[in-house]
């Protein structure tokens, strides 16, 4: 097993056998010590976290693969807090597509002149570029074909795919009485046939998740939808 990659969140490990080994991490992404699923650094270490978010992302992509979502999950291992994956090719550098219910965060941020806090987006897909010495630039669809990353096809494919994958999260979630604010995904072509399928996790760390219009900790969302 070497070591090819020391992520944020996570560590990057290539298996004999052709596969990947990611071993999840306490330490979260955020600024001065406070929690921010869309931040580029990690801001702090919550103790569970990296467990927590390796149990939720595993409980999420079997759900995926029974609804015929393509995934790049293979088996986890929550007592050492590794998941193995197959192989992903990224897009470019890697690409970051992000589903938005409603009007917080980098968003509101951006757009706050011509929208309230909150207000519903109805699953707006916006993708930006991993790059995190330029703040993970949004990239239109035109310049994602223009420098080579994705074909018109294949961005229609991610878009698709993101939509449907996103309102099976957010039904899961609905179940709790837990609302999906918005999240980010990433992709990967795998397999000798490049099929684009969901990689890295799905998990606190990377959604925005209320309930009763306050919003839940990674710790405690795992507790609230996990726990019976």
């Amino acid at each position: 097993m070497k070591l090819i990659n020391k992520g944020k969140t996570k560590d990057v490990y290539a298996l004999k056998d052709g596969n990947y080994l990611l071993k999840f991490k306490d330490d979260v992404t955020g600024e001065d010590g406070i929690f921010d699923p869309g931040a580029n650094t990690v801001g702090l270490t919550m103790e569970g976290a990296g467990n927590a978010a390796l149990r939720v992302t595993t409980y999420f992509f079997k759900i995926l693969e029974e609804k015929g979502i393509p995934t790049h999950f293979i088996d986890a291992n929550i007592e050492n807090s590794t998941m193995k994956v197959k192989k992903a090719e990224l897009f470019g550098q890697g690409l970051e597509v992000i589903c938005r219910y409603r009007a917080v965060g980098s968003f509101l941020r951006r757009y706050g002149k011509y929208v309230e806090e909150e207000q519903a987006l109805d699953g707006l897909i916006e993708i930006t570029l991993k790059d995190d010495m330029r703040n993970d630039p949004l990239i239109t669809s035109d310049a994602l074909e223009m420098l080579g990353l994705l074909t018109a096809d294949e961005y229609q494919t991610l878009k698709d795919l993101t939509l449907e994958t996103c309102q099976i999260i957010k039904e899961e979630l609905a179940k709790k009485d837990l609302e999906l604010y918005d999240i980010k995904l990433e992709y990967g072509r795998i397999g000798s046939n490049s099929e684009i399928a969901l990689i890295d996790e799905i998990s606190g760390g990377n959604m925005r998740v209320y309930k009763n219009g306050k919003y839940i900790e990674p710790l405690e969302l795992e507790k609230l939808l996990l726990d019976e």
